[in-house]
C-alpha cells in the first residue's frame, strides 16, 4: 500500500510513512504504559502519547489536504482507495485516543481512591462504536476527540505558565525583601557605630569640663588672693610693712617684705 501511494505521489507517499511510524509507537507506548504501575509515570507517559496523537492528527490532516488537491488528476478508483486509507487512519487513530481517555479516566479513579474521597462520575462517550460509525462520523469524532485533546492540553499549558508567573513574582519579592532587610541591617550598624562614637564624644566633653573646672577654681582663687590684697592695700595705704597686714606677717627667721611707695 505504501509503495502504490508513493507511486502516485511522493509526498503522499512520505506522509503515510510518518503516518506508520507514529501509529507504530503509539502501539509500543500503550503497551508500555500497561506495564506501568505507578500513576505518576503513567501519567507522563499518557502526556508523551498525546503528544504522538497530535502529531498523528496533524499529518492525516495533511495527507488530507494532498488527496483532495489529486481529487481532479487520479482516476476514480485511486480517489476511493486514497479517501479508505484517510478513513483507516482516522479510524486507527480513534481507536487510540479512546484508549487514551479509558486510561486517564483509570488513573483519575486510583488517585480518588487513594485519597478516600468519593468517586467522580465520569461523562461517557457519546459516540457510537467505531464498527457502527458510518466513514464520516469516524472522522467528525475522530477530529472532535483530538480537538478536546488539544484544548486540554492547551488549559494545561496555560496554567503552567500561570504558575510559572506566580513563582517569578514570588522569588522577585523575596529578593526585594532581601535587600531590604541588607539595608537595614547596614544602616543599624551605622546607628551603633554613631551611638559609639558620641559616647566617647562625652566621655571626652566630661573630662574636659572637669579639667575647665579645676582651672576656674584654681583662677577663682588667684582672684580672690588680689582682691584680698587690694582690700588690704586700701584698709592700710600708709603701712607698707607685710608685717602689719593680719595674717601675712612672715617667721621671724625671715627678712622683712617692704612694699615700696
Amino acid at each position: 500500500m505504501a509503495s502504490s501511494i508513493s507511486a502516485i505521489s511522493e509526498e503522499l507517499g512520505e506522509i503515510d510513512g510518518q503516518i506508520a511510524d507514529t501509529f507504530r509507537a503509539l502501539s509500543n507506548g500503550f503497551q508500555k504504559f500497561e506495564k506501568i504501575k505507578d500513576a505518576s509515570r503513567q501519567s507522563r507517559q499518557l502526556e508523551d502519547l498525546t503528544g504522538k496523537m497530535r502529531e498523528c492528527k496533524r499529518l492525516i490532516k495533511e495527507f488530507d489536504r494532498e488527496v483532495k488537491e489529486l481529487e481532479h488528476t487520479v482516476d476514480p478508483d485511486t480517489s476511493k482507495m486514497l479517501n479508505e486509507k484517510k478513513q483507516s487512519m482516522v479510524k486507527e487513530l480513534n481507536s487510540y485516543v479512546a484508549r487514551k481517555k479509558q486510561y486517564s479516566t483509570n488513573i483519575q479513579n486510583k488517585r480518588v481512591d487513594l485519597f478516600g474521597g468519593p468517586a467522580e462520575a465520569f461523562e461517557e462517550d457519546n459516540g457510537l462504536l467505531a464498527s457502527s460509525m458510518t466513514n464520516q462520523q469516524l472522522m467528525d469524532n475522530g477530529h472532535q476527540m483530538m480537538d478536546e485533546t488539544d484544548q486540554a492540553i492547551e488549559r494545561s499549558k496555560k496554567v503552567v505558565h500561570e504558575t510559572i508567573n506566580v513563582g517569578t513574582e514570588t522569588a522577585a519579592a523575596l529578593k526585594a525583601q532581601t535587600e531590604q532587610m541588607s539595608r537595614i541591617v547596614n544602616e543599624l550598624d551605622s546607628i551603633h557605630f554613631s551611638i559609639k562614637k558620641a559616647s566617647q564624644l562625652v566621655k571626652e566633653i566630661g573630662r574636659q569640663v572637669a579639667t575647665d573646672r579645676c582651672i576656674m577654681a584654681l583662677l577663682f582663687l588667684i582672684v580672690v588672693g588680689v582682691i584680698a590684697i587690694i582690700i588690704v592695700k586700701i584698709v592700710n595705704p600708709n603701712n607698707k610693712d607685710i608685717r602689719d597686714i593680719p595674717g601675712l606677717a612672715p617667721p621671724a627667721n625671715r627678712r622683712l617684705l617692704w612694699i615700696p611707695d
